[in-house]
């Protein structure tokens, strides 16, 4: 599953520590051929057979053109067999994503949309004598208050992110993700909830559920801090996730893993794959991967983060074919104890056929099923161990 990292944005939101960079121009030709030629280098010395999923994300990848989506996605289908009906997801920002532009993502490979929405439901009867229709904002937090825009440091306005998802809809069916957050300084349990209303009569099968978390360095947490906006109790927060899974469940979605939710059948592939603890390549300024190298005559599992600043990181990818900044093989008992923080986020949870894969000699029933913590665990009820 290889994962190729866009890592610029327009503007950098106020609640934001990825590894984005806000540049005057971008050498898009150069960026191309960077992550073409790294994604060849690391599925070479991955030397996987077969790609079930890639993901664009960022950054904001819909600022990239299709062009640019079509080399790399070219250059997987090179170096490993990429099967027509693989998930090709793509991260999008309103404001970038017009519908000829998506268009132009479809065809250059693309089968599947995220956008980040918040949407506002209509006020209480007596505040407007006609009704209105939800209004939608997007990239993973968002609100169609201007303020609440405007406190977030989104560029975007809310009829551009409206218009974004309709057209997604349209060129995407039944493979439009939202994602959605909560948990902004001043939003009640009531705005929550009818951000939920108004969200689930627009959106498609897919929704991603975050908890807004004030990163330390962004301004959003220097204002939460500096006690110019408050910041929402924790019982508060805890009401929010449940009025959501109540909703959400009772409008047929299932509550696949800790945030995300899908109807139809709509699960994330590519998310799923990281969940399974199966392999992932990452591709890309700040990018994060797990693969074994075989080409190398590796056997075990290597943890590898690429440069994140994205010059440096095109440099070392025109001198080596790569730009790794840091590579660590992965201890046995490490990798269990990814399976296990993972795995436990769904709601499939650890199968004994996945954990067998990492741990032949130990079964799940030989590690769990002895006294210890582990059976009191189960005894509590916060833990279960059967035949699945």
């Amino acid at each position: 599953a290889p994962c190729p990292q866009w890592p610029y944005c327009r503007k950098r939101c106020s609640y934001c520590n990825f590894n984005t960079y806000v540049v005057p121009a971008v050498d898009e030709a150069a960026v191309r051929a960077c992550l073409v030629r790294e994604a060849q280098t690391l599925l070479r010395l991955s030397q996987v057979h077969s790609v079930t999923s890639v993901f664009f994300g960022g950054g904001t990848p819909s600022l990239a053109s299709p062009g640019t989506v079509a080399a790399v996605l070219e250059a997987v289908a090179g170096a490993a067999h990429l099967p027509a009906g693989a998930e090709v997801t793509l991260e999008a920002n309103p404001s970038s994503t017009s519908a000829s532009v998506l268009d132009g993502f479809r065809a250059a490979g693309v089968n599947r949309l995220s956008i980040g929405v918040q949407v506002r439901g209509a006020p209480p009867a007596a505040a407007s004598a006609a009704p209105r229709d939800p209004i939608v904002t997007v990239l993973p937090s968002q609100s169609l208050d201007d303020a609440e825009l405007r406190m977030l440091g989104r560029e975007h306005t809310a009829a551009e992110a409206r218009k974004a998802v309709e057209a997604a809809r349209g060129l995407f069916p039944g493979r439009t993700s939202i994602d959605l957050l909560f948990g902004l300084p001043g939003q009640s349990r009531d705005a929550w909830a009818q951000r939920l209303e108004a969200t689930l009569r627009l959106c498609d099968d897919h929704i991603s559920l975050y908890q807004l978390t004030l990163e330390r360095g962004t301004a959003l947490a220097a204002q939460v801090r500096a006690g110019a906006l408050p910041a929402p109790p924790q019982d508060l927060l805890a009401d929010m996730y449940h009025t959501a899974r109540s909703a959400l469940g009772a409008a047929g979605f299932r509550h696949y893993e800790v945030s995300s939710f899908a109807r139809k059948g709509a699960l994330s592939t590519h998310n799923l794959s990281y969940w399974r603890a199966e392999q992932y390549i990452g591709v890309g300024p700040g990018a994060h991967g797990r693969f074994v190298l075989r080409a190398e005559g590796g056997c075990s599992r290597e943890a590898r983060v690429q440069t994140p600043e994205p010059v440096a990181w095109m440099r070392e990818v025109q001198s080596r074919g790569h730009g790794t900044r840091s590579r660590a093989v992965l201890s046995p008992l490490e990798q269990l104890e990814e399976l296990l923080t993972l795995g436990l986020r769904t709601d499939e949870g650890i199968t004994h056929e996945r954990w067998g894969h990492f741990s032949p000699q130990l079964s799940l029933q030989a590690v769990f099923g002895g006294p210890g913590e582990a059976r009191a665990l189960q005894q509590e009820g916060w833990l279960v161990l059967d035949s699945g």
